[in-house]
């Protein structure tokens, strides 16, 4: 704003123009509007994701929806419900020997799987997908797993069978290894993402990026198979690894503190 002056002269009254540059009074007040932002609800759905077809798998207080892999009910130890969040318990780091894996009461064939995970340090864990539960193998239940691990303190992430890296996180566990992981940290919040589309083609993401995908059924599937544990006859139910038309989704119980919360799913069409 300018600042005019009225300048007298002896002869004259003369308008005068002080001061050259644009100069902003100190009376001046500059409004700043502020968009707020909200903080996503917790397990919960918003309005949107109803439409979508989005179905909560987690209220954040109870364990309905789920039970214990090869069992009628949920476990009566091993796992918690603790401030929002669905915890599988720390124990002595072995596979399945605690509360065992938890599982869907529903199967799933085409979907969009998404959940919300922080490990700790030095932590395993896994959501598995097509699970059929007609295996009779022991430890954990039988399926396609998005691995779910520390890196950097796990001896797991330097292992596998024919694939190097195939045991890291976001991996499709013993057959493909993740790309361009973008991990938050050990005690920090993740989200997981698996989707499996009609066609069969999958998709692993990892913190709203994707880490890696694959046709389910392909031949190249099925070579990946051949060269993982997965080819050992132990673990099959007499069918195809992987290749069931529907299945449960299952968090594994691997020994070790892993929690969960914004567990929901929508089936694809």
């Amino acid at each position: 704003m300018k600042t005019l002056v009225i300048c007298t002269a002896m002869s004259a009254m003369i308008l005068c123009a002080c001061g050259g540059k644009n100069t902003q009074s100190t009376e001046e007040t500059v409004k700043v509007e502020t968009t707020a932002v909200a903080t996503p609800a917790i397990n919960q759905l918003t309005d949107q994701e109803k439409a979508e077809g989005w179905v909560l798998l987690f209220d954040g207080k109870t364990t309905k929806g789920w039970r214990g892999a090869h069992k009628d009910a949920f476990p009566d130890h091993g796992w918690m419900v603790k401030d929002g969040e669905l915890i599988v318990q720390k124990s002595d780091g072995s596979e399945s020997t605690n509360g065992g894996d938890i599982v869907t009461e529903d199967e799933y064939s085409a979907f969009e799987f998404s959940v919300d995970f922080k490990i700790t340090e030095g932590a395993n864990s896994g959501i598995k997908y097509f699970v059929t539960e007609q295996e009779k193998q022991k430890g954990s239940a039988y399926g396609l797993e998005f691995q779910l691990l520390d890196d950097a303190k796990h001896p797991d992430a330097k292992l596998y069978t024919t694939f190097p890296g195939s045991r890291t996180l976001g991996s499709l566990y013993d057959l493909k290894k993740s790309e361009n992981i973008h991990f938050n940290g050990v005690g920090e919040w993740n989200t997981a993402v698996v989707k499996v589309f009609p066609n069969n083609h999958v998709e692993h993401w990892l913190n709203g990026v994707k880490v890696l995908e694959y046709e389910r059924g392909s031949k190249e599937f099925r070579d990946l198979v051949k060269g993982s544990k997965y080819a050992d006859p132990s673990y099959s139910s007499g069918g195809a690894f992987g290749e069931a038309p529907k299945g449960h989704i299952l968090l594994q119980d691997h020994g070790d503190e892993v929690a969960f919360r914004n567990i929901k799913v929508k089936e694809l069409k």
